[in-house]
Formats: structure tokens, C-alpha cells, sequence
């Protein structure tokens, strides 16, 4: 099962109602600094994640990034996306008003427990990385007998 929190944009918890708090949200909300939005930023790619009776699958927009600079893991129950971005520019040359376009790298993990980690699938096509992985089969128990 995968161990999240649901996310409410109006979450009482999340608000302090703090004047700093409006002052900077409204400062970094500027379409200028849209691309660096402080709140999602550090998210790096977005997901949706599926459960049918039999896996869960994964989908990750990774527009952008070639499929060897994706690495995919699974260790002691998380299993770990990570993409890397490079973009070598000179900025010498090019006079630059607004650069958007960000190089770096970007990871989401996610703890995930039974699954049947031999047969976790992978496929990237169109900036798009799908990961199928079959839950493992449940026993129902056994009786055992008492000597």
C-alpha cells in the first residue's frame, strides 16, 4: 500500500494566517517567478498513481529527459524515481532577459510494500515513464496443528 496524505489546498493545518506568510505568498505568485513557484518547487515531475486488484501503476511526466538519465529503484520498500536534466550553456554569448528552462535533478520516492519486486515493469514513451508493479499474492494463512 502506498503511504500518503491527501492534499487539500484549503488545509486548516497548513495556514498560519500569518501577515508574512500572505506577504510572501503573494510576492512569489507573480507570473515573474512562476517558474520558481516556493510552493512547488523542490517537487520536481508530477505523478498519478493507480491501484487495480492485482498492481499499482505509476505515471511520470518527464517531458524533456532522455530514457538513460532515468534511473528506477526498489529498495527495502521504496521505490525511487530519479531524472536528471543537463543543459550545458554558455551565457556568454546569449543575452538573456527570463531564463525558464531548468537543468538539474529531480527525485520522488514513494514507500510501497507488497509488491512482487521480480516482476516490477518499466516502460518510457513521450516524455512519459509508466511502472507496473504487481502486488504479490496474499496468503489466506494455514492452520496449524497444535502436537
Amino acid at each position: 500500500m502506498f503511504n500518503m496524505v491527501p492534499f487539500r489546498k484549503n488545509n486548516e493545518m497548513l495556514k498560519r494566517g500569518d501577515v508574512f506568510d500572505n506577504l510572501f505568498d503573494e510576492f512569489f505568485s507573480d507570473s515573474f517567478f512562476s517558474p520558481m513557484n516556493v510552493k512547488g518547487f523542490g517537487n520536481g515531475f508530477k505523478v498519478d498513481l493507480k491501484e487495480t486488484d492485482s498492481s499499482y501503476m505509476i505515471e511520470a511526466d518527464l517531458p524533456g529527459i532522455k530514457k538513460e538519465d532515468i534511473t528506477v529503484e526498489y529498495n527495502n520498500n521504496y521505490l525511487t524515481i530519479c531524472a536528471k536534466r543537463e543543459n550545458s550553456v554558455d551565457d556568454t554569448k546569449d543575452n538573456y532577459v527570463r531564463r525558464e528552462r531548468s537543468y538539474g535533478e529531480f527525485k520522488r520516492s514513494f514507500y510501497v510494500d507488497n509488491i512482487n519486486e521480480e516482476n516490477i515493469e518499466a516502460k518510457f514513451d513521450n516524455g512519459v515513464l509508466n511502472l507496473t508493479l504487481p502486488k504479490a499474492q496474499k496468503s489466506d494463512g494455514r492452520k496449524i496443528d497444535i502436537n
